[in-house]
């Protein structure tokens, strides 16, 4: 245990997802030793953040602007919208290329076990949004863990009731280069349900 402010430090940045007491402790002394114009642009790209995003009023991405980019994209697909659980997941959808519709955005995935409930999440605005618009597919492309696979299921019953509403799932499967002694058996399973015709 360090003293005073060393520790305070130590102790926030181990309160961050992904950060563990000795990466915690690796950073602060890594702030400790950097040139104070360093530690001051790291403070107001951190302050800019919480004063400057705001999550968009559409889709719920963030966003600098109450609508974000992608919302305002006129050459984006207003009738295809795709689910995801958090705004880190429209950028691994982006990564990809092959989207070119819209996004909404739920803010996390149904888990009763830590108190997530359908009333916590985004589910309410995609059912308004897709009521007043002529949105015609909504693909949930949601984690493929319980709390996705919980979500998504959800989802569908909500959704099935919209007339000329398409709802597709993400498919799921074998990743490039990897080998099928390797796969687990719900991962092959999944890749032999839904195959496609070449």
């Amino acid at each position: 245990m360090y003293e005073g402010p060393v520790q305070d430090l130590i102790d926030e940045l181990g309160r961050l997802p992904g950060v563990g007491p000795k990466s915690a402790q690796r950073i602060a002394f890594h702030l400790l030793a950097a040139e104070p114009a360093d530690v001051t642009r790291l403070q107001e790209a951190l302050q800019k953040v919480k004063e400057g995003v705001v999550f968009c009023d559409v889709c719920g991405n963030v966003s600098a602007e109450q609508t974000c980019r992608i919302c305002r994209d006129a050459r984006r697909d207003p009738s295809v919208v795709c689910v995801v659980e958090e705004p880190k997941d429209v950028l691994a959808v982006e990564r990809t290329r092959e989207f070119k519709g819209r996004y909404h955005v739920l803010g996390g995935a149904l888990d009763p076990l830590s108190g997530i409930g359908p009333d916590q999440l985004r589910i309410r605005q995609l059912l308004a949004r897709i009521g007043g618009a002529e949105i015609t597919e909504v693909i949930l492309a949601m984690d493929p863990n319980t709390e996705g696979e919980a979500t998504a299921t959800y989802l569908v019953r909500m959704l099935r009731d919209f007339p000329g509403l398409t709802v597709t799932r993400l498919a799921s499967g074998l990743p490039m280069g990897g080998d099928l002694e390797f796969a687990d058996e719900l991962t092959l399973g999944r890749a032999l349900s839904g195959r496609r015709t070449m």
